[in-house]
């Protein structure tokens, strides 16, 4: 996959969209769970670009396409 740069917010965005939930948070560390799935750490301020190194490896970690993005 190519990503484009993103902001972190707008990936947040779509975390949220594919059913993730907020379950902690501690200023930009957000620890975010979904049913049947294990948990995951966003650790980026919302304002943050988001490069495609980083991009895949939360892919990798989620489920998250490019799709979910635009």
């Amino acid at each position: 996959m190519m990503f484009r740069p993103t902001k972190a917010r707008d990936v947040l965005k779509a975390l949220f969209g594919m059913g993730f939930q907020l379950k902690k948070q501690s200023g930009s560390h957000r620890i975010l769970s979904r049913p049947n799935a294990p948990g995951f750490v966003f650790c980026f301020p919302d304002k943050e670009m988001l490069g495609r190194p980083i991009l895949s490896k939360i892919a990798r970690d989620t489920g998250l396409t490019e799709d979910m993005l635009r």
